[in-house]
């Protein structure tokens, strides 16, 4: 209806100049109406576009909240292994700018294709009512502009639009990764390399920015030709003189020619713009799809609880790529009570093998039992109430102390929270907070990666799992939290199976079994006086680790 209405003016302006030029007195009555109808299309159009836009833009906002939050359930779903293996850029481009990449579509292109298509056919039928002639040369700029749409779409043309996307997302995550390292970057001396890495990621943007560019500016440059109105207005004026001085067009008529002519450019040319829009929304929706088809975590259909808490891995084959392990036939025994230690140098599959436990991922051969049951038929919600983690890469979420350590026990007694606080050696770092348990992270509790770290122990041992699992959990405390933390873990341990990736000396000595690996492969198992008696591969370690440590003067 704004499309319609809004030719009402140029009409209005077409029937004006043909009543002021025909011989004789004009007719004022006549003059009024016409002046009066142009007005009020005008303010027709100006309502129905109104309502039209917001129309869209309710729809759009409803839309992009739909896909945030099924990315979030979707996201929620697949295996944590999956997300960890993500880079945070990528995900945040995914929620962020894929999803806003849909506003053009929804909140634009749908008023803008109309009236591509609306203006240029009833505009079409009177000016072919006027002469048909005429109207057959009037089309000639668009469809010079049409016919150069298709090469907008070759394969060439598809594909460096795709490595474009790419080089955004890249460019993203790099910034993403380098302010959040900017710290570590500095303090190690690293910032040459850092921007190095990012210049890179500017560098491919850049390339593949040109490389689109160089490939659509020829093809836009010769549709904004044919669409500007220079070059309409010189094909109207050619042919409407050859028509005029021929005879076969009143010099009145050639009026409606200029006016709509130039009107049937302007929504194709805004077509050629939600063109783009609409590619860049495909894409984006493209990779939105890819993400919500990623499989969730199969959950069973029956689930069966477990009966106790003792571990077990048998045959355990895992790889994150197709045909290459990481673990190879690991057969291992967790005992209630008992704390395992896994030891091993870099790339042995230390973390891919206690990610296991928590169900990160599911082995691709073997299985990995707790309480005699296949974690694949254990519901998600029962595992996670009997297996907690605490891993390296601490994560804390934007709320309150309390919260953070409550979060596997929303409802816990204050008392509780402060308990486990004690335990976790940070709960006198919390009272020198402005607010104390009541800090929000981020706001106005600053913590260090250390006291991260042990807020996260606090939480885990809030949780009270039977299963605990340990990934380097003390890697930033110093000596003496480490060894209250260790000292916590020990004392409320009771029939608790813990598995943790040991490093120091210390937490080793403590474990009741040590196991060796070697390229996903058990190399050593058994308590730590009886793999030193051996000599072998954990000997060598322990005289490795301890001799570095007395090196170091913290032994």
């Amino acid at each position: 209806m704004g499309a319609l209405a809004g030719l009402a003016p140029l009409l209005a302006v077409v029937e004006l100049g043909r009543t002021l030029l025909a011989p004789g007195p004009a007719d004022h009555g006549h003059v009024r109406t016409v002046v009066a109808v142009g007005a009020a299309g005008l303010l027709v159009r100006l309502l129905f576009t109104a309502a039209s836009s917001g129309v869209g833009h309710l729809l759009d906002t409803r839309v992009q909240l739909a896909l945030r939050r099924r990315l979030a359930a979707g996201l929620g779903r697949v295996p944590i292994g999956w997300l960890a293996r993500r880079r945070s850029g990528e995900l945040a481009k995914l929620v962020g700018e894929d999803v806003s990449a849909v506003h053009p579509f929804i909140a634009h292109t749908p008023g803008e294709m109309v009236s591509a298509f609306v203006v240029p056919v009833v505009s079409l039928v009177y000016l072919f009512t006027v002469d048909w002639r005429l109207t057959l040369i009037t089309l000639v700029p668009v469809l010079l502009a049409v016919a150069l749409v298709p090469l907008m779409m070759t394969p060439t043309r598809l594909r460096e639009q795709k490595e474009f996307d790419a080089a955004m997302g890249r460019i993203s995550a790099s910034v993403v990764e380098f302010v959040q390292g900017i710290a570590v970057v500095k303090a190690f001396g690293g910032a040459d390399r850092a921007h190095r890495e990012f210049r890179s990621a500017v560098d491919d943007f850049t390339r593949s920015f040109y490389a689109m560019v160089r490939g659509l500016s020829g093809v836009a440059a010769g549709m904004q030709v044919a669409l500007s109105p220079p070059f309409v207005l010189l094909a109207v004026l050619t042919g409407g003189a050859y028509r005029i001085t021929g005879g076969g067009l009143a010099p009145a008529d050639l009026l409606p020619f200029l006016l709509l002519g130039l009107g049937l450019t302007a929504p194709v040319a805004a077509l050629g713009h939600g063109f783009d829009d609409l590619q860049a929304a495909r894409r984006a929706v493209g990779r939105i799809r890819d993400v919500l088809a990623e499989p969730a975590l199969p959950e069973p259909a029956r689930p069966v609880a477990p009966q106790g808490h003792r571990v077990e891995l048998r045959d355990v084959r895992f790889g994150y790529e197709a045909g290459r392990e990481v673990l190879r036939g690991v057969d291992l025994v967790l005992e209630p009570g008992t704390v395992t230690a896994v030891v091993g140098p870099s790339g042995s599959g230390k973390s891919t093998l206690v990610q296991l436990l928590p169900r990160f991922f599911d082995p691709d051969h073997g299985s990995v039992l707790l309480g005699g049951v296949d974690l694949r038929e254990v519901g998600s919600g029962e595992l996670y109430r009997r297996v907690s983690f605490v891993f390296q890469d601490v994560r804390l979420l934007r709320a309150s102390i309390a919260d953070n350590i409550a979060l596997a026990v929303p409802h816990a007694d204050p008392d509780a929270v402060v308990r486990a606080a004690k335990l976790a050696n940070i709960h006198d770092r919390i009272l020198e907070l402005p607010r104390g348990y009541d800090a929000v992270i981020g706001e106005d509790a600053r913590l260090s990666g250390g006291e991260a770290q042990r807020i996260s122990i606090a939480r885990a041992l809030l949780a009270d799992a039977p299963v605990l699992v340990l990934d380097e959990a003390t890697a930033f405390a110093d000596p003496q939290t480490e060894a209250a933390v260790r000292e916590a873990l020990m004392d409320t341990r009771g029939e608790r199976t813990t598995l943790v990736i040991a490093h120091r000396m210390e937490t080793i000595a403590d474990a009741d079994t040590v196991v060796m690996l070697r390229d996903g492969e058990i190399a050593e198992r058994g308590t730590p006086a009886e793999l030193l008696a051996a000599d072998g591969e954990f000997a060598a370690f322990w005289r490795l680790h301890t001799g570095a440590t007395e090196g170091d003067g913290t032994r």
